[in-house]
């Protein structure tokens, strides 16, 4: 089973990518540590490419969290089995953002690379309220929902996650 969960930040798109994985017993890949060394250092594109590669090489079957639309993005929308959309509105994502730095601050949370402590800055609180959602962003998501609809799980909020983390992937295709 090969799973590629997108969507806006604090949707809760790593959450869901650990309940996954470990629910399936499949490799996990979380884009955010893959983009970034410690202390927010930006890996080199060279780099997170090469991770990437080696890991959709390596893995039959996989379970990635993460946008990153410049690092084999097609593939994995293509290769995937099923795409998880999260589109969670601003205020929601905000919260869950906030709610997730009361509990990491000062750390590194499990689906972040070590040396990389929560923080929640104006710039991170503009990328999730407005740089984050941008058209092209939207256009993207729009884009895969209508390219890939036969496979494409859409979660807005809280109940519409609860209830897919209850029952799956049940109703896609009979898996």
């Amino acid at each position: 089973m090969r799973i590629a969960i997108i969507g806006y930040s604090g949707s809760g798109k790593s959450t869901l990518c650990r309940f996954l994985g470990e629910k399936y017993g499949i490799p996990m890949l979380h884009f955010d540590t893959v983009h970034f060394l410690p202390i927010w250092e930006v890996r080199a594109a060279t780099e997170k490419e090469k991770i990437v590669r080696d890991f959709l090489d390596k893995n039959e079957n996989w379970c990635i969290d993460g946008n990153y639309s410049k690092i084999f993005f097609d593939e994995r929308m293509e290769k995937a089995d099923f795409i998880v959309v999260m589109l969670f509105n601003r205020i929601n994502s905000l919260w869950r953002v906030w709610k997730r730095f009361r509990k990491y601050k000062g750390h590194s949370r499990p689906d972040m690379t070590a040396g990389c402590d929560e923080k929640l800055d104006f710039e991170f609180v503009r990328w999730v309220l407005f740089d984050g959602r941008k058209k092209e962003s939207r256009a993207k998501y729009k884009k895969v929902i209508c390219d890939y609809k036969e496979k494409v799980v859409v979660i807005k909020n809280q109940k519409q996650l609860d209830n897919f983390m209850k029952c799956g992937f049940e109703g896609k295709d009979g898996k």
